[in-house]
């Protein structure tokens, strides 16, 4: 076999240049016990954590591939639950930055995250329909609710019920009993798509945000409550209607859909509608933890804000009402006698529900979040459209409140997607340049060390020496800046059209750009002096120009300045001379505009990259093609040759990198991260970095290792990846027994179960051949009628030279919480009855028998038909029954036992605290009766 072709591989650097991505939804979360300071914000596939105050990224929570879509931070503030595109969840400790529980339950993209008042149980949307509810301490789920024909935007607990509510893209409302899993109420008083739910007053109210300038206010009424209410009355039937009078219909005629009257845990009644300044649609909607403030915001940049009234505000305010009408009938009556007036005054939602203030953010906003401070002080973050985070305060209790900006995350981002990219000739600098600003960005600490204005750039590079940036605009300028100042040096109105391309001489000396006004023109770069300075500063002169019948999309040098590639609308590369620009070549072939191009450091290939989707790869010599590359699944955008190779890489629409080696025609490596379309590349100088560009607003640094890169491998590696996602893919098992309706499973098919699953078959075999060894031995040493050493399995010997059948064990608690009912589906039958014997043993010996129990009842649930009718398995079911109640009996004595105990230290501490704080109330009530005798003795000496 002769030698291959040796290649390095490039692997991700870092992401930076991104504060927020827009699929996600901002939150604020408490670290080192402080509140209001820190957000947490979604960035492409990881989590970054803010500092609202400095303007800081304090931590980083790694994701991998997937893109972050929702987050929600749990009750106790320690933990951060992230919903991901793929469908799956990660929970993340904001103490050591680690996400250790991965949920994989949903199909597609998760909407919505919600914890319960005590942070145990976890609930979840998605776009596949299905809310799932997850026990967050047992890393496992409960049940899997399915109702909805669309996708989930909303899931919130009930703190006081075993309720949940949900909410859809369908239109609908759900109530569900979590006792049951079931849905018991679906309201339809919905036009349109609900976007967004939240409950306050208590619980007794739910408030509702749709495609409309309303939001709907529902009143609660709990059927127990009723009851209590009604206990002096005639007593009614449960089944019966509470009656006409007493729960009149919504306004809009459908106020639910229930089977029987018999099933009702609670009534919904509309109780009106409070309009909105906004006439598009609500796009979020939430409370504050406290349950006094509202907000909701459509796809504009508007914070709408109320405030919910308490009882004692409202009667307040009633009452007020009550003396204003009465004042206002006394004057109208023609009697002027003093007699009580008959005046009604209707209370309205706008009397419980009043509007604050408006909050105006500098661009549109995504996401917000809440948070009422002890101080009485709101606070509101926002993530913005344009790469941005804001923050605002306002003080509700004041009569006029005003919003205040607090803050302001904006460096080290663009406000716009980054158009060009260039590297420094000393591989240190970078240059980004966008439709508002240029950024000069260090590459080894990523930090952003310049920041100019420009305008919209489409093309750029550093001037030899790198003191200086040359900019090509859309309308059709160049803009020169110096980099230590950070002042533009010049504007020179190059092109009528936009400036597509520029390429800097081999020689340094100039350039030449390329417009759509159909011209390739050659600039000298000059050193001229000013009026009013000694100094001379750089300038450029044009000295020659190109006309052509077509635009001019992408121009390049060749290595020895002879010949000047020219890429037009047509669809086709021209090659002219430098020196005379007569035209020497035309490279037709492409189908659609060739969008990008470059010429190889020998000058004996250039390869061209197109709308059509195609690279080809041309000899410069005699324009004939050498092959025609499939590259990407889209246009493809940006193509760069690594410097001192035929190597190139080619970005795409599809959010895809590619390496390729022009000389073998050969496919090296993808390079994956990006999540929307890339718009431009750069490599370095040295061709150890490359930095591309995105639509989700990040910069992306690739790095090139020492680590071979051998084909075979590589493309091996592919399809093991092909071959997981298709594992994803594929149908779900079906559970035996299970109907469409059940939803008693909440697991989903990964490599990972199926791996584990593996392991767990590997280890019975293991067992089984090692049983099968020790009976061969025993008859050895029977026969011999000696004792013959056996020989240990190297496995076993791993584990600290354990049993077999603890080895089995061992593989069954290193299985995660999350993924054992889906690895147990997985598993065959055949290794069931090996499985419920070793069970048996474990259980006898009382190893782990939360564990066992749930992994024992999940097989007999799935395989109940199959081993009831095995004679074989009869008496293992016999001794697993006795085994199992008494062993779990002791459990539960162990832990009724612990709870007993705790109980007791827990009135014990409540009793040391009571007499702490009595003691604290008498040092307070003899302190009020100094200060008295001492106002007693200040009176006495004044009189």
């Amino acid at each position: 076999m002769g030698l291959t072709k040796q290649y390095l591989r490039y692997v991700a650097s870092a992401v930076f240049g991104l504060i927020g991505s827009q699929k996600g939804n901002i939150v604020f979360v408490t670290l080192r016990g402080e509140k209001g300071r820190y957000v947490a914000v979604p960035a492409c596939e990881h989590v970054f954590i803010w500092d609202l105050r400095k303007g800081e990224k304090i931590l980083i929570l790694q994701g991998l591939k997937q893109e972050v879509t929702c987050l929600c931070p749990s009750p106790d503030g320690l933990h951060l639950a992230v919903g991901y595109e793929d469908g799956s969840i990660r929970i993340f400790s904001l103490l050591s930055g680690e996400g250790n529980v991965t949920f994989n339950g949903h199909k597609a993209a998760i909407t919505s995250l919600k914890y319960d008042q005590l942070g145990g149980r976890l609930a979840s949307g998605s776009k596949d329909t299905d809310t799932i509810v997850w026990d967050v301490i047992n890393e496992s789920g409960l049940y899997r609710l399915k109702g909805h024909k669309d996708a989930v935007t909303q899931a919130l607990f009930l703190r006081e019920k075993n309720l949940l509510v949900t909410s859809g893209k369908d239109t609908l409302v759900k109530w569900w009993d979590l006792d049951t899993q079931h849905c018991f109420k679906t309201m339809v008083g919905h036009r349109t798509e609900v976007w967004g739910l939240v409950l306050v007053s208590e619980e007794k109210r739910l408030i509702t945000g749709s495609s409309d300038s309303e939001l709907r206010a529902w009143d609660i009424t709990y059927l127990q409550e009723m009851e209590d209410s009604e206990e002096p009355e005639p007593k009614k039937s449960r089944g019966s209607s509470p009656g006409t009078q007493d729960t009149p219909e919504p306004e809009d005629g459908a106020p639910e859909t229930d089977e029987t009257p018999e099933d009702r845990i609670l009534m919904c009644r509309k109780a009106g509608s409070i309009m909105r300044e906004g006439r598009d649609r609500v796009v979020n909607l939430a409370v504050d933890r406290t349950g006094r403030i509202l907000a909701c915001h459509g796809t504009d940049s508007v914070l709408e804000v109320f405030c919910i009234l308490s009882k004692a505000e409202v009667q307040k305010k009633m009452d007020k009402k009550m003396k204003k009408a009465r004042k206002k009938a006394k004057l109208n009556s023609s009697k002027g006698e003093e007699e009580d007036l008959d005046v009604n005054v209707k209370m309205t939602l706008q009397d419980e529900i009043q509007r604050v203030t408006n909050i105006k953010t500098s661009a549109k906003i995504k996401s917000f979040d809440l948070i009422h401070l002890p101080q009485g002080e709101l606070k509101a973050v926002f993530l913005l459209q344009n790469n941005l985070v804001e923050s605002y305060s306002l003080s509700p209790s004041a009569p006029a409140p005003q919003p205040v900006r607090t803050s302001r995350i904006t460096l080290g981002a663009h406000r716009s997607d980054v158009r060009t990219l260039s590297f420094s000739s000393d591989n240190i600098a970078i240059l980004s340049a966008a439709a508002d600003s240029v950024k000069i960005w260090n590459r080894a600490t990523l930090q952003c060390i310049r920041t100019m204005t420009c305008e919209y750039a489409l093309c750029s590079f550093f001037v030899p020496g790198d003191r200086q940036v040359v900019i090509g605009t859309k309308t059709g300028k160049l803009q020169l800046y110096d980099l230590a100042s950070g002042n533009l040096l010049e504007t020179i109105d190059a092109h009528d059209g936009a400036l597509w391309a520029s390429s800097l001489s081999p020689d340094q000396r100039g350039f030449v750009t390329g417009g759509a006004d159909k011209a390739v023109k050659f600039w000298d770069f000059e050193l001229v002096k000013d009026e009013n300075s000694t100094q001379k500063r750089l300038s450029v002169k044009q000295t020659r120009t190109l006309q052509l019948d077509e635009d001019v999309l992408c121009v390049s040098f060749s290595p020895n300045q002879k010949l000047l590639a020219v890429s037009l609308l047509d669809c086709t590369v021209k090659i002219f001379y430098v020196d005379t620009l007569k035209f020497f070549l035309s490279l037709y072939g492409h189908k659609l505009p060739v969008i990008c191009m470059d010429i190889s450091h020998d000058g004996a290939l250039i390869a061209t990259g197109s709308a059509d989707r195609n690279v080809k790869i041309w000899g410069l010599d005699f324009g004939d093609c050498h092959k025609s590359l499939f590259a990407h699944d889209d246009s493809v955008m940006y193509l760069r040759f690594v410097p001192k190779s035929h190597l190139f890489f080619t970005a795409g629409k599809d959010r895809k990198i590619k390496q390729w080696d022009a000389d073998k025609f050969e496919h090296i490596q993808t390079l994956e991260g990006h999540h929307q379309e890339i718009w431009c590349l750069a490599v370095s100088p040295s061709g150890d970095y490359v930095v591309s560009s995105s639509h989700d607003k990040s910069l992306r640094l690739w790095e090139r290792t020492r680590e071979p890169l051998i084909l075979e491998e590589e493309r091996e590696m592919q399809r093991e990846a092909e071959y997981e996602e298709s594992v994803a893919r594929e149908d779900q098992p079906v559970v035996p027994g299970e109907t469409q309706g059940d939803n008693y499973f909440t697991g989903k098919k990964t490599i990972e179960t199926v791996k584990a699953a593996e392991r767990i078959m590997e280890a019975v075999e293991l067992y089984r051949e090692e049983t099968a060894k020790m009976k061969e031995h025993k008859a050895i040493c029977k026969a011999a009628g000696k004792e013959v050493p056996l020989p240990i399995n190297p496995i076993l010997m791993a584990y600290g030279n354990i049993s077999p059948s603890a080895y089995v064990l061992e593989i069954f608690k290193g299985i995660k919480s999350s993924e054992l009912e889906e690895s147990l589906l997985v598993l065959p039958f055949s290794y069931v009855p090996d499985v419920l014997k070793l069970f048996n043993e474990f259980i006898q010996l009382g190893s782990d028998i939360e564990l066992l129990c749930r992994c024992l009842f999940f097989l007999l649930r799935i395989h109940f038909g199959q081993i009831t009718s095995n004679q074989m398995l009869v008496p293992v079911i016999e001794k697993l029954k006795e085994t199992t109640i008494s062993k779990v009996s002791q459990v539960r004595d162990v832990i009724g036992f612990n709870m007993a105990g705790l109980e007791y230290l827990k009135r014990e501490c409540e009793a040391k605290s009571e007499v702490m704080f009595f003691a604290d109330a008498t040092s307070h009530l003899e302190e009020k009766k100094r200060k008295r005798k001492k106002r007693e003795k200040l009176i006495l000496t004044y009189t």
